[in-house]
């Protein structure tokens, strides 16, 4: 019989991989594009931005905790850990955050894509408003992606 568990933590790791690493660099690019304060580079970058996120983004965040399921049933551990617990939490307040930013990047990618057509020298307020609210709940998610893989790495007892 062949052993799952090396093929489930595979899965697991490339997937965490995967999320934080697309999370990361759609964030960089995008951060970059808006400093350019160039419409055009600010629209194509979003544009890509709404790409990436619905082709790796979104499935890493559906299948990471049905790996993470299957490796904590595998290796026998209590579903309400101390550490998982604050995994799942961590989790859910990553895709609370995350769900909005899906919604602020098409925004974004709109306004941006209607002032290149309407050929306008500056962005609209609103603009900025959403890239503000799309930057800050950034930080959550990131911060808590981050101590998920600590607790991944230590699963510490309290």
């Amino acid at each position: 019989m062949i052993d799952l568990y090396p093929i489930l933590k595979l899965i697991h790791i490339v997937n965490a991989t995967i999320l934080f690493g697309t999370g990361i660099g759609i964030s960089l690019f995008s951060l970059w594009s808006h400093l350019s304060n160039d419409i055009k580079i600010i629209a194509h970058t979003f544009k890509k931005t709404v790409i990436a996120d619905l082709i790796f983004t979104t499935p890493a965040v559906i299948i990471q905790p049905i790996s993470g399921l299957f490796l904590i049933y595998h290796q026998g551990y209590d579903l309400f850990e101390t550490w998982l617990s604050i995994t799942y939490i961590l989790y859910i307040i990553a895709g609370l955050c995350w769900l909005p930013v899906v919604w602020l990047q098409i925004q974004i990618r709109n306004i941006a894509n209607h002032a290149l057509n309407k050929n306008l020298q500056k962005l609209p307020d609103e603009y900025y408003k959403y890239f503000y609210i799309w930057f800050i709940l950034g930080w959550p998610a990131f911060l808590g992606l981050i101590i998920i893989f600590i607790l991944m790495i230590y699963k510490p007892t309290f």
